[in-house]
């Protein structure tokens, strides 16, 4: 657990210094009305629940993390990290698992190939993927996570984040 933790901290943590796709199945439905996450905005909350999200290069992961993961480091790739936590009282917020749709398209438009899987390690759950960019490039991600101890509407966030492969 505790290096979960450690792996989750380093990823917030790298999103935070980064210069600030289609999903299986339907992307996520955003609307233009959707607001935009502040810029280098972690995470956000929903009541009950919390989720966490970043945005990385995979060069930035260690050679173990990304191997282990089947995770390709490369500066021209971006990793796409979400987890579910809901609110317990007085307790640590934990880590559920749900349904999580993302997208990310470039500042021209284009869809970019983005598929999310589930990774369990102990009792943290992530959700992750990865996509291609081209040198410099901002992208727009949009993620739905819907609790699967939840109805309603799916948590959804849409945020951007700069980044400089080669």
């Amino acid at each position: 657990m505790y290096v979960t933790a450690r792996i989750l901290t380093c990823l917030v943590a790298a999103s935070l210094l980064v210069a600030c796709g289609r999903p299986a199945g339907q992307p996520a439905t955003v609307t233009s009305t959707q607001a935009m996450e502040p810029a280098g905005a972690s995470s956000r909350d929903f009541g009950d629940y919390t989720l966490l999200f970043a945005a990385i290069p995979t060069n930035t992961l260690t050679p173990e993390v990304a191997s282990s993961y089947g995770i390709t480091r490369s500066a021209n790739r971006v990793l796409l990290n979400v987890s579910i936590l809901k609110k317990t009282e007085g307790a640590p917020d934990m880590p559920v698992p749900g349904k999580v749709r993302a997208s990310a398209v470039n500042l021209n438009g284009q869809a970019k190939n983005l598929s999310v899987r589930e990774i369990r390690e102990g009792e943290a759950i992530y959700y992750v993927g990865d996509v291609a960019i081209s040198g410099e490039e901002a992208l727009v991600f949009s993620v739905e996570a819907q609790p699967a101890d939840a109805t309603g509407v799916p948590l959804s966030v849409r945020f951007q984040r700069q980044f400089y492969g080669n």
